[in-house]
């Protein structure tokens, strides 16, 4: 590793450090209350979310909108085990146990389903999606429609940062990755792909279950800050909002959807005072961007320090494979 690149990861990690020490002395001092915190929060659960989700729809180019099926099993299966561990041990367990389903359901789910393209294959992951819903609604164990209350509260803003960083240092480190690169060459061309021996179902299904982990993972983080989860939480509407972020940031800019989901955070939050109005002014605002910018803020592109620390350029990457 030469010294350029260590200075350029020790720039990212010095950011991420000082983003944490911010929030934290201006906790500290005051600045930030309940609701500040509360707001940051629900930032890190939709950066986890939107990043397992980009790589689905940008990376992998597979149109997704079973997102928020994933988000309800890893909500669930943690709620569910704290019900009967109680403590930080049963909210690591049902975690955990949330992601390992929620990856074993991708996969089953995956193998047929990613066979179809585009428009089919959405509707496909949407049949998936209000499918979990409605088994969820109509069980015993997860009170039906009513939901659970009473969660164990374990999730601080300093857990959903660590978490969010480490989500992108893995999603990043796996596109600049071998399967990674397979699989930007089967969203690019299928059939070039399998002409040079690439199994195209296979790192389809890679990216869908690594989508589906992570998706558990901000489920599951949701449903102990919160405090209480109900199957209408998981409707159409929550794919459709982590699909959002995505798209405004840019299909396949893992920085832009990282930074568009603090943005349109911070919009949800300054809105709050508008009342009925404030989700007019944010659609208009989501309008707006979409016709200056159709492909994204980013673009397929990402944020790096390299081209402003070290190549005095304008802190884009072209190609993100290579230096994201």
């Amino acid at each position: 590793m030469d010294q350029t690149h260590i200075k350029y990861t020790l720039s990212w990690a010095a950011m991420a450090a000082m983003g944490f020490v911010l929030i934290f002395m201006a906790q500290m001092v005051g600045l930030i209350g309940h609701y500040g915190v509360t707001t940051i929060v629900l930032i890190g659960i939709n950066v986890i979310a939107a990043l397992g989700l980009n790589l689905v729809v940008g990376i992998s180019g597979q149109f997704s909108l079973g997102h928020a099926g994933f988000m309800a099993i890893g909500a669930y299966a943690t709620a569910l085990i704290m019900a009967v561990m109680p403590g930080v041990m049963g909210f690591i367990v049902g975690m955990v146990t949330g992601i390992a389903v929620s990856g074993i359901v991708a996969l089953i789910v995956g193998i047929p389903t990613l066979r179809l393209r585009g428009d089919y294959l959405a509707i496909a992951t949407l049949g998936f999606a209000e499918i979990i819903r409605t088994v969820i609604m109509n069980l015993k164990i997860t009170n039906g429609p009513a939901g659970i209350f009473g969660i164990a509260p374990f999730v601080s803003w300093q857990l959903v940062y660590i978490l969010a960083v480490i989500t992108l240092i893995i999603v990043v480190n796996f596109v600049r990755s071998m399967p990674g690169r397979a699989i930007i060459a089967v969203r690019d061309n299928e059939i070039a792909a399998e002409s040079l021996g690439i199994n195209t179902t296979k790192y389809k299904v890679v990216a869908f279950v690594l989508g589906a982990l992570f998706a558990a993972m901000a489920g599951s983080l949701r449903a102990s800050f919160i405090q209480s989860i109900a199957p209408k939480d998981y409707a159409f509407m929550q794919s459709i909002m982590i699909l959002i972020i995505i798209v405004i940031g840019g299909i396949g800019s893992m920085s832009g959807t990282a930074i568009t989901a603090i943005a349109l955070g911070i919009l949800d939050t300054l809105l709050q005072n508008f009342g009925s109005l404030r989700m007019v002014i944010y659609s208009v605002i989501l309008i707006v961007v979409m016709l200056i910018r159709p492909q994204g803020i980013f673009g397929s592109r990402e944020l790096s320090l390299k081209k402003w620390l070290f190549d005095g350029g304008d802190g884009h990457d072209t190609d993100h494979t290579e230096n994201a």
